[in-house]
């Protein structure tokens, strides 16, 4: 089963320092290794957004910046690979540990 694990990002921790790509890039190369690595990627900051609200009839609403005001947004991913939630929750707190951010786990549909 697939899960999404979403780093968030919030004031206090500010951008990844060196030591936390490095720690990050340890923790992909694990995910690689003993094959639960899918995909990840990080974000450009909220304030780079455009919200599109084509539900209407009419021509599509095309916005700048982010849908909500909010001290905390989603600054990066990763998309694994897990038996199940327990193991999905395992590898989402190394992944913690690794980025020294809260990450939120998500099962795909």
């Amino acid at each position: 089963m697939q899960y999404l694990v979403s780093v968030i990002f919030d004031e206090t921790s500010g951008f990844a320092t060196p030591e936390e790509m490095t720690a990050i890039d340890e923790f992909n190369d694990g995910l690689r290794a003993d094959g639960s690595w899918v995909f990840a990627g990080g974000l450009a900051a909220p304030d780079t957004a455009t919200v599109i609200d084509n539900r209407g009839a009419g021509e599509a609403i095309v916005t700048d910046g982010p849908f909500v005001e909010t001290k905390e947004h989603v600054a990066g991913f990763w998309i694994i690979e897990a038996p199940d939630l327990d193991v999905a929750l395992k590898l989402a707190a190394e992944g913690s540990r690794a980025c020294n951010r809260k990450v939120e786990v998500r099962p795909f549909l």
